[in-house]
């Protein structure tokens, strides 16, 4: 097996499965029991394969690697796929998730158990397909793509406003998309090609650039989401069954962070540095002012919401500082928040699977009768705060660094969003776990079972080793992200020295002419 083949292996392996389940037959309690463990098994066997790509990844360059490359339509539209020090890590992320995601619906989903599923094996080879896609139009297809498995299962599986969030879940990313596909056509024509190392390497003219970069930034802005287009993230998480929602905070927000680091910066740089300003004012508001609104809000599974859209301020901040830290920083705070993110979502299931209600009112002093959802739950919330010692802190502390190298007002502000996360965390966290037990549907509930310990004890153990160690992290992504920088770097000043020099000659032919 080469290179390029155990990742197409990795991309594609669960839609193997999701065509196994499909062949199930048997009475529908047998079809559910088979097609739980198959989905199991299946994104268990995805994430090994995952870390064979972890393993042999040579992070002393920045080139791709396990490159698999066919032609389509003359070479005009490619299968292209490979993974740089950028994305690979997203790949083990997206894998790492999906086993927990399927042993969190393993009781919780009683209805139409086998097309839920195929859904989720569907949606990972999907999400796989973004990270590695090395032509345009391919990667467009995995991006957008996904919105269909995730529509039904906010939909199908959701709560009582289930098709209102769906249906505002898809109308907002799909909008934003349509433009991507508009500036994906306009790259082609401008440089006749799809290939995204090809398009790296050319050079799009100032004025084309600033185009293009909104059209990206419409998409990618709704992904992440930032504030203002936020709004439809709330009511989906809300209304999304526990793995729907550990799977949008996981992953499909990081979707947006990637692409700016995959087109924004290394495509249209002089944009970027353009409209530098513009992110960092987007992402002082969304920090600030959605850490204010998680303070207020009653349903648990909202304010952790909220606190996601605060936490993506961050990533974005420290991705348009373009600095070393506050890439690095930007890149760790994705990771970091799709695992302690989807925890908090999957501690929220457990308390929701007793009681079925999200609202904070119903709960208190269940460390007297749940003491290992207590301990757990508390480290998610101290990472969530960004406390020393888990990985939380380490993404927030690199952006905030590279940011205050730029604009130190921008990194004082962004700053204060610690305190107010360190508000509303412990806030609702005071009020679920300690206090008195005296609500009588309290007096019953029963603490983690085996099942659910195997499903967060893993997400804990990343959150500790990353908070201590972070070194696995930033061994692999350094060296991509010092080549995305330098070229960031040249290209702007590049840009800065000519418009210098056209200044220059329009002031000597002016005083010519006089």
């Amino acid at each position: 097996m080469n290179d390029g083949n155990i990742l197409s292996l990795v991309t594609f392996l669960p839609v193997v499965g999701a065509l196994l389940i499909l062949l199930f037959r048997g009475d529908e309690a047998t079809v559910a029991r088979n097609a739980r463990y198959a989905a199991l098994w299946t994104t268990l066997a995805t994430f090994v394969l995952s870390l064979y790509i972890w393993w042999n990844f040579d992070a002393s360059t920045a080139s791709f690697q396990f490159v698999q490359k066919v032609d389509w339509l003359g070479g005009a539209i490619s299968y292209h796929m490979g993974v740089d020090g950028i994305s690979v890590l997203f790949v083990i992320l997206t894998t790492f998730l999906m086993p927990a995601c399927i042993l969190a619906s393993w009781n919780s989903i009683t209805t139409r158990v086998r097309e839920y599923m195929i859904a989720f094996l569907i949606l990972e080879t999907l999400m796989i397909g973004v990270f590695c896609a090395l032509d345009l139009v391919l990667f467009y297809l995995f991006f957008e793509g996904g919105l269909i498995p995730m529509f039904l299962i906010i939909g199908v599986w959701g709560g009582k406003r289930r098709i209102y969030a769906s249906f505002k879940f898809f109308l907002y990313t799909l909008l934003g998309s349509v433009l991507m596909l508009l500036a994906i056509m306009a790259m082609y024509w401008d440089a006749g090609t799809t290939d995204i190392p090809a398009l790296l390497a050319h050079d799009f003219s100032s004025s084309m650039q600033t185009w293009l970069w909104l059209a990206f930034f419409a998409s990618f802005a709704v992904k992440m989401p930032m504030w203002p287009v936020h709004t439809w993230l709330p009511d989906a998480h809300v209304e999304a069954p526990t793995a729907g929602s550990v799977i949008l905070a996981g992953i499909m927000l990081k979707m947006g962070g990637y692409g700016f680091l995959r087109f924004s910066l290394p495509m249209f740089p002089v944009a970027s540095a353009d409209f530098a300003p513009l992110i960092f004012a987007l992402s002082v508001i969304a920090v600030v002012y959605t850490s204010l609104v998680a303070l207020v809000q009653e349903d648990i599974k909202k304010l952790i919401a909220y606190s996601s859209i605060a936490h993506m301020g961050f990533v974005t901040m420290g991705i348009f500082a373009a600095t070393q830290q506050g890439v690095q920083g930007g890149i760790f705070q994705m990771l970091s928040h799709g695992w302690v993110s989807g925890a908090l979502f999957l501690c929220v299931g457990v308390i929701y699977d007793r009681l079925h209600t999200r609202e904070i009112a119903a709960y208190g002093g269940l460390v007297n009768r749940m003491p290992l959802y207590a301990v757990a739950f508390m480290i998610f919330t101290m990472a969530n705060v960004g406390l020393p010692g888990t990985s939380g802190f380490v993404g927030e502390f690199l952006t905030l660094v590279g940011t205050f190298k730029v604009n130190t007002w921008v990194a004082f502000i962004a700053s204060t969003g610690v305190i107010l996360s360190a508000a509303y965390a412990l806030f609702l966290y005071r009020r679920v776990i300690f206090g008195a037990l005296e609500k009588d549907t309290l007096k019953n509930i029963l603490d983690l079972n085996m099942r659910e310990v195997v499903t967060l004890a893993p997400l804990i153990a990343a959150t500790i080793f990353f908070g201590v160690y972070p070194s696995p992290v930033f061994n692999v992504t350094s060296v991509s992200v010092e080549h995305l920088i330098a070229n960031y770097t040249a290209a702007v000043e590049a840009h800065r020295v000519a418009e210098a020099g056209r200044t220059a000659l329009d002031a000597l032919h002016l005083i010519a002419t006089r």
